[in-house]
Order: structure tokens, then C-alpha cells, then sequence
């Protein structure tokens, strides 16, 4: 029994040992330390323990460590594991060191850790510095003081600003700022043709405005690469007015019409009511006549002249008639004379 033991306990003690082992390098990142200790970066077995009680992952702090180390920079494993564990992005921070190192630009450690926390690229930033972005922008419409529309194409040329990168405004702003330039530029102008002739005054003015106040860039120049001619705005505003002003126009005729016909059908109204006032007038006539002649006031000759008289008028208003009609009628003498 105790022969079996024996033979059995070496099997078992190097089996602890395996899993101990197992253990230490899955734990401990032994092989990062051994490449750090042969970077020349001095990092403690119990400093990757401690970075893997903390939830950080090793790699991602020593690796950037080795990089800043080999390139000069003055970094330290606590920084960078802070900054780790704020949410950035340690790799990204040390190769915009690493560039602004090389590129003589003062780009400190917490700067580019502010920087990379405010949600901005640095390393897009520090190369930005290095080499000039352009922007273009869209079509701007400005309308000169002729009425005529100009549209101008601007390409902005623009450096980041590492200082003002935390809280500057980005693109939008400055394309924002230049297309109110050059429509304030063009509207201003007394003629399309001089926006026309000298396009270079437009980025001139607009350039000596300090339209990259407050922004993360600096402009350093503003090219018009086009300017096209577009409408004629004033044309189509003075079109636009004179069909107005001729719709009120008619409006007011129209409206004179109406009140001219409702007067004219008033006049016809009152026509109609004098035309009955006289018939009832003539229907009193013989009642007159008779009640004169009941009371003695006219006599039968009176009555008869009077009768007489009645026909007489009947009969010269019926001749004149029939000799106006007679002188209206085609073929007659006095049509052809």
C-alpha cells in the first residue's frame, strides 16, 4: 500500500505543477512581461496581476507603453491605464504622440487623453496639423445688387487647431460661416459682372472676416474653384409684382362692373316703377272725367274738343312713325339719294 502511494505521488505533484502553471500563464500574462522586460520597460509581474484584478486588459496598456518608451516619450503605466479606464483609446493616444513627437508639434499626454475623451480622432487631428484638410463646399447662391443670382463653388483649406480641438466647432461651422461670406460678398457687389471678372475678392473678403474664431481649424486659405450665373431674380420679382398688381387691377374693375350693373339694374327698377306710376296716373284720367262732368265743370263740347284732340295726336304719332320706318327701309328714295 504504502509502495503504491509512492508511485502515485509523483504523478500527482507534477500534475499540480502543470496546472499551476497553466494557471500563472493564463493569469499572469508572463509573455508580455518577459517582451516588455526586453523593450527595456520595467513592468512588475504584480503590476499585470494587479491591471488583471482591475479588469484591465494588459495588452492594451503595455503594448502602447513599449511604443511610447521606444519612440522617447516620457509616459508612464498609471496614465495610461487611467486613461484606459476612462474609455479611450490608449493605442490611438500614444501613436498621436508619437506623431506630434516627430512633427516638433506640443502635443502633451493630457491633452491628446482630453482630446481622445472628447470624442474627436487626435491622431486624424495631429495629421491634419501635419497635412492641410480642404473642404469643399456646395453650390452658395448669392443675388448681386442687379437681380442677377451668382453661385459660387469654395474649396477651404483648413489646419487642425490642437488647442482649440476640445469645445471648437467642427466642419459644419465653417462651411456654415464661409457660405454666409460669400453671400453677404456677392450680395454687396453692384453687379453680377464684377463677381464675374474678379473672384479672387470674394476668398479676400471673406478670409479677412476671422471665420475660423471658435472653431477646431484654421484656415489658411479660400479658393473659388467655379461661379456659374443663375437667375435673374430681379426680373422674375418685378414679373412677379406686375402680375400681382395687374390681378389687383382687375380685381378693382371687376368690381366696379358689379356695382355699374346692380346700378343699372336699379335705374331699370325705378324705370318700371315710374312706368307704373303713370299708368296708374292715366287710369285716374277718366274717373277725373267723369267727375268733372257730374259736377258741371266741363261741358259735352269740352268733353268732345277733348276727344277730338286724343285722336289727333293718335294719328300724327302713327304718320310719324310709319314715316321713320319708311326712311329706314332699304330701296327707298331718300336711302338712295
Amino acid at each position: 500500500m504504502d509502495l503504491g502511494f509512492t508511485q502515485v505521488a509523483p504523478i500527482i505533484i507534477i500534475a499540480l505543477i502543470l496546472i499551476a502553471l497553466v494557471i500563472l500563464f493564463t493569469f499572469v500574462p508572463v509573455a508580455l512581461w518577459i517582451s516588455a522586460l526586453a523593450a527595456g520597460v520595467k513592468v512588475g509581474l504584480f503590476t499585470l496581476v494587479g491591471m488583471r484584478l482591475r479588469r484591465v486588459i494588459p495588452s492594451r496598456v503595455i503594448n502602447p507603453l513599449i511604443k511610447a518608451y521606444k519612440a522617447g516619450l516620457d509616459v508612464n503605466t498609471n496614465q495610461l491605464e487611467s486613461h484606459y479606464l476612462a474609455g479611450g483609446n490608449v493605442d490611438r493616444v500614444v501613436n498621436a504622440l508619437i506623431a506630434a513627437h516627430r512633427a516638433n508639434i506640443n502635443l502633451s499626454f493630457e491633452r491628446g487623453a482630453a482630446i481622445d475623451l472628447a470624442g474627436r480622432n487626435v491622431l486624424e487631428a495631429v495629421q491634419m496639423s501635419v497635412n492641410p484638410k480642404v473642404i469643399e463646399t456646395p453650390f452658395i447662391a448669392g443675388i448681386a445688387m442687379d437681380g442677377i443670382e451668382v453661385k459660387a463653388l469654395a474649396r477651404i483649406t483648413v489646419r487642425a487647431n490642437i488647442d482649440r480641438l476640445v469645445g471648437g466647432a467642427g466642419e459644419e461651422t465653417v462651411i456654415a460661416r464661409v457660405g454666409e461670406g460669400v453671400v453677404s460678398t456677392i450680395g454687396s457687389s453692384e453687379t453680377h459682372k464684377k463677381v464675374l471678372e474678379n473672384p479672387d475678392s470674394i476668398s479676400h473678403t471673406v478670409l479677412a472676416k476671422g471665420l475660423d474664431s471658435g472653431t477646431a481649424f484654421e484656415i489658411l486659405s479660400i479658393d473659388i474653384a467655379d461661379v456659374d450665373i443663375g437667375k435673374n431674380i430681379g426680373a422674375m420679382l418685378q414679373t412677379d409684382q406686375a402680375q400681382a398688381d395687374k390681378n389687383i387691377a382687375q380685381a378693382k374693375a371687376e368690381e366696379r362692373r358689379a356695382m355699374a350693373v346692380a346700378l343699372e339694374q336699379e335705374m331699370t327698377a325705378k324705370v318700371e316703377e315710374m312706368r307704373a306710376r303713370v299708368v296708374e296716373a292715366e287710369a285716374d284720367v277718366p274717373k277725373a272725367l267723369a267727375e268733372a262732368l257730374r259736377s258741371g265743370n266741363m261741358g259735352v263740347m269740352d268733353y268732345l274738343n277733348y276727344k277730338n284732340i286724343n285722336a289727333d295726336t293718335d294719328m300724327r304719332d302713327t304718320i310719324g312713325k310709319v314715316s321713320k320706318k319708311d326712311h329706314h327701309e332699304p330701296g327707298t328714295d331718300e336711302t338712295k339719294k
